[in-house]
This record gives structure tokens, C-alpha cells and sequence, in this order.
């Protein structure tokens, strides 16, 4: 290919280390690293050794942003600072790929989306179980309207189990001021993502949150939402990191039937119930007190490979070169955010939140009174998104 899009990957830790590798391997063929910073020296140091020469290392963000080496950039820093760095690099000119979440709390994210509205770039964000065939296809099928409305949605998301050690592996791991949340901003942002992507917005939440419940941190490790959307619908979302063996499965209830999706380890399934009428239609006709109808279940075949990563990233070199459809638009990533506020709002205050007037400037506030007496003792998440200080990879 002739044309291929120069990227620099902000942040050598997990993700972004992984990311550039598989590139480097050619798994992103229209892509390639050219420019990598951290600001830590042994990562850069990994970084000469993994990635090769040719491929420049920088410690500061903006002299990479300033280097004339790349046309887009990854951040994939710290939760903080994921706006912080999106909006210095579209501000740029460059495009950006934003790692989840979009960033800690609604009140920076809403700048972010804003400079992304002012700028002619493209902005993504990494939202790479959208790729997921099994989802993507509940999501055809309730978004055509051929099983009728939406009446319940139920997701048990509970198999992202972490040992005590986990969180003592860094200081700044599931504390407010290091992570800005636990489970809803660490594990959940895809699922948050897929929830509202699937089922769409929800109108109001109260959820009851249990902070440092099963461990030894100051964040929620488990959360039991109640939701209810703007037809009527409701909704339930529960999600801990201390079940074992846990449970992933997600079911919709319609007016036609149910659609329920479950994973156990690399096992997949999805399954339809199609009713022969729409129940609404049948509770007015049938006579008989014990009365039901029929129905039809089918599995559908999702066993393709999952792109994940890569894809997100094929996607957003196709749209940079060619206009083609992103995997997520990066203003999209407040929508799942905004669920994840509202209900640690909801949590600290003891009353529903009503979400499309969420109080932003609120929720800053509470999240700034548990960042004051965090553990890890920083200046970082306390800053305005102009100035805050950085620390790569974590």
C-alpha cells in the first residue's frame, strides 16, 4: 500500500506497548509507528529494543505532537489524562485514537468533544468490543425494529475477577485520585459502551454502589444499577471484581421475544426467542387465563474471529485515508462515561439521577472531596485539564 498513516503511541504501558507491537508486526497494514514517548526511561529503552531504530522515542508529548514524524496519535496514558493529551494533539492538527475510558469524569470529556467539534481531525476512541460479532448483531436486530420495543435489559457482568494482589501491583491502582473508580471505570467502560450502544440511553439511574467491599481499596468493587429508558423499559446492571467463578450474560427483553448473549472464558453464544405475535397484541386477544403462545428459538453462528484492536485501528486508518466508517466516534465515548457518573452520583448522594440533565459540575465536585483523601496523594486528577501533570503508562 502507498499511502499509510504515521502514528505516535503516547503512553508505553499495557495497552499501548501492545498496540505498537502488533503494528510493527503488520497486523494494522495501513498503519505504522513511527514515534513512541513515555516518560519513563526504561520503557523507552523497551521501546529501541521491541520496535526498532526507526522508530523515534520521545519523553515529552508535545515534542513528539511537534515533530513532523506522525499524523495521528494513540493516547493511551493514564485515565486522567486521556483529554488532557486528545485535546493537545487535535489542537495539533493531528487525529487521535483515544483509549478508553474517554476520560474520568463528563465535565473534561465535554471540552474534549468540543475542541474535536472545532478541529478537522478525526477523532476514534478504542471501544473494540463493538467488533465483537455477537454484539454487533444484537444490535442489528433490536435496532431494526422487527422484535418491537425494548421492555427489559439485564446485564451480569461479573467475571472480571481480581485477587487482592492485583490492586496492590501499583499505588495508584483503585484509588480516586490514581484511577478516578474502580469497576465501572476500569473494567466496565466497554460494557457501559455496549449497553447504551445497543439499547440506547437510558433516562434515568439509581444505583448502590460498595466501595472497598471484597478488597482492601477505597473504590467500588461492586455494583448492583437500576435503570429505566423513556419508553418505559427498565433495566439492571451488576458487575463486582470479586465473584469466582463470575458471570457474563446479557439478555433484552422485547415486545417479540428475548435476545440473550453469554460468554464463559472463549465461549460464545447468542440466542433469539421470536414469539409468534407481539406480546402486547396477544394479552389482548388470548381468552384462556393460563394462556401462551409459541416460540421460535434460534442460535446464531458468532464463532468468526473478533478483530478487536486492530480492527478499531484498520477502521481508523481507512476513515483518515478513505472516509470510511469509524468502529466509534470518540464524542460517543461520554455516553458510557455519563452512565458511570450517574451512578456513582447516584451511590454518594442516595437519589436517582435523572440523566439528561446530569449535573456535571456536581459530580466533579464529589469526586474532588474522595481525591482529597485518596491514598495515593497526587496533584494530578485535582488539576484543570490545561494543566495537569502527566504520568505515562500506568
Amino acid at each position: 500500500m502507498d499511502k499509510k498513516v504515521r502514528l505516535g503511541v503516547l503512553g508505553l504501558g499495557n495497552m499501548g506497548s501492545s498496540h505498537a507491537k502488533k503494528i510493527v508486526k503488520g497486523e494494522c497494514p495501513e498503519i505504522e509507528v513511527t514515534a513512541v514517548c513515555d516518560v519513563k526511561p526504561e520503557r523507552l529503552e523497551w521501546a529501541k529494543e521491541n520496535l526498532g531504530e526507526g522508530v523515534a522515542r520521545f519523553a515529552e508529548a508535545e515534542e513528539m505532537m511537534d515533530s513532523g514524524l506522525v499524523d495521528a496519535v494513540v493516547v493511551a496514558v493514564p485515565h486522567y489524562d486521556h483529554p488532557k493529551y486528545s485535546i493537545m494533539a487535535m489542537k495539533k492538527g493531528l487525529h487521535v485514537m483515544c483509549e478508553k475510558p474517554a476520560g474520568v469524569y463528563t465535565k473534561q470529556v465535554l471540552e474534549m468533544n468540543k475542541v474535536a467539534d472545532e478541529c478537522n481531525v478525526v477523532f476514534a476512541i478504542m471501544m473494540n468490543q463493538r467488533t465483537n460479532g455477537m454484539y454487533r448483531k444484537m444490535r442489528e436486530i433490536i435496532q431494526s425494529g422487527e422484535m418491537g420495543q425494548i421492555r427489559r435489559t439485564s446485564w451480569i457482568i461479573s467475571d472480571w475477577y481480581r485477587p487482592q494482589a492485583y490492586y496492590d501491583s501499583g499505588d495508584w491502582r483503585a484509588t480516586w485520585s490514581g484511577e478516578g473508580g474502580g469497576v465501572l471505570l476500569n473494567q466496565c467502560p466497554h460494557n457501559l459502551d455496549l449497553w447504551q450502544w445497543i439499547c440506547g440511553m437510558p433516562a434515568k439511574i439509581t444505583a448502590h454502589l460498595h466501595f472497598g467491599k471484597w478488597h482492601d481499596i477505597e473504590v467500588e468493587d461492586d455494583v448492583t444499577a437500576y435503570v429505566e429508558y423513556a419508553n418505559g423499559a427498565t433495566g439492571t446492571f451488576i458487575t463486582s471484581t470479586a465473584d469466582y467463578p463470575g458471570t457474563n450474560r446479557f439478555e433484552v427483553c422485547l415486545d417479540g421475544g428475548k435476545i440473550v448473549a453469554e460468554m464463559s472464558g472463549k465461549e460464545k453464544s447468542l440466542k433469539v426467542w421470536k414469539t409468534e405475535m407481539p406480546e402486547p397484541e396477544f394479552s389482548k386477544t388470548n381468552t384462556a387465563p393460563f394462556g401462551t403462545m409459541g416460540c421460535e428459538v434460534t442460535e446464531i453462528d458468532v464463532s468468526e474471529p473478533i478483530p478487536q484492536h486492530m480492527g478499531v485501528f484498520a477502521a481508523f486508518a481507512a476513515h483518515i485515508l478513505r472516509g470510511e466508517p469509524l468502529i466509534a466516534d470518540g464524542r460517543e465515548g461520554i455516553n458510557g462515561l455519563t452512565i458511570s457518573n450517574s451512578m456513582h452520583l447516584s451511590a454518594w448522594t442516595g437519589k436517582t439521577v435523572d440523566v439528561a440533565s446530569f449535573d456535571h459540575e456536581l459530580f466533579y465536585e464529589e469526586l474532588m472531596k474522595r481525591v482529597a483523601t485518596s491514598r495515593r496523594k497526587t496533584t494530578v486528577a485535582t488539576a484543570t485539564v490545561g494543566n495537569m501533570d502527566s504520568t505515562f503508562g500506568s
